[in-house]
């Protein structure tokens, strides 16, 4: 698949993706010119085109009007937005959207819901006072290094529009000037979850390189970093736990502290991948108490150890039920 992205093209960035909902015409297929050939379909960079049922999703499109080129019938052309033909090819396009959304906010309200709660059951009452400075700003997994993510990423969007948790949002000056508009691990939005990546898969340009969840898991996107005066613990004498409750690899431990009398967060760095969860579920406000430090270059982390159990089974027992 890689040669259909070799084409030369300029692709919408941010703005002007925002922009596209409000323009005049669209891209659309000519029902009555299309002969369903597909060609139009495999070279769609976004995957937007349905030839078969002869849709276009256009809120996915990036404008790369390849399909232009391969079609031989003319059955692929710019049509007025609110033409009679438009509004039926829109209506089917905000379906799909529609049935894509609702399945990715989904996932997002399912795997956000137990940070939610925990935020929720902290009450904070002072507020954080050492504001948080991240050096390196976090890019995707996959994208191998900010270096390398800032040269080979267009701006698209689509890895933006494709996660399920919200965590990838359009940066402004994090990576710098060149850099405006490529996106970037929020974590005070959202986290990176650890049995994902959809990122990797649709990425167009190898700014973020294909990882099977294996591999993934252990990318170290950044590591976590604790400030312990912002923390409720030390601020409010508060139990809390919400970030070792929601880190994934166990790199946060609440180990209890003689000067508090309660359990204090303590780091393993070498098995932190810089996920973000931590972070997001961490209730202190205005400043995190824990945070991400992103890694220019990502790095490998360490597997977390599991325990295993020692106790042989009897096969010959019977069960007790």
């Amino acid at each position: 698949m890689e040669e259909y992205y070799q084409i030369p093209v300029c692709p919408i960035g941010t703005f002007l993706g925002i922009l596209s909902k409000f323009s005049i015409y669209k891209i659309a297929v000519i029902e009555q010119n299309c002969i369903s050939c597909g060609d139009c379909e495999t070279v769609c960079k976004a995957n937007c085109i349905e030839s078969e049922s002869q849709k276009v999703d256009f809120t996915r499109c990036v404008g790369c009007f390849n399909c232009f080129d391969v079609c031989p019938s003319i059955g692929i052309s710019y049509v007025p937005r609110y033409s009679l033909k438009s509004k039926k090819i829109n209506k089917l396009s905000r379906n799909s959207s529609r049935r894509n959304f609702l399945i990715n906010i989904g996932i997002f309200i399912f795997g956000s819901n137990l940070i939610l709660k925990a935020q929720k059951k902290i009450e904070v009452y002072k507020d954080s006072k050492i504001p948080v400075i991240r050096k390196t700003p976090i890019s995707p997994p996959g994208s191998i290094s900010v270096e390398n993510f800032i040269d080979k990423c267009t701006a698209c969007s689509l890895c933006v529009a494709s996660c399920p948790t919200q965590v990838l949002q359009p940066s402004f000056l994090e990576y710098g000037l060149l850099g405006i508009f490529q996106p970037r691990m929020d974590y005070l939005k959202s986290y990176c979850n650890y049995d994902c990546v959809i990122c990797s898969e649709v990425c167009p340009t190898g700014a973020i390189i294909p990882q099977n969840l294996e591999k993934k898991q252990l990318i170290q996107l950044g590591k976590a970093k604790f400030v312990k005066e912002n923390c409720v613990v030390y601020s409010q004498k508060t139990d809390c736990g919400a970030c070792a409750e929601h880190c994934p690899t166990k790199a946060v431990e609440m180990i209890f502290d003689k000067t508090v009398k309660l359990k204090a967060p303590f780091l393993k760095e070498e098995i932190c991948i810089g996920c973000g969860a931590c972070e997001h579920a961490c209730p202190t406000k205005p400043y995190k108490s824990i945070y991400v430090e992103g890694n220019s270059i990502h790095q490998t982390a360490q597997k977390p150890k599991t325990e295993k159990i020692n106790e042989k089974i009897d096969l010959k027992e019977e069960f007790p039920f």
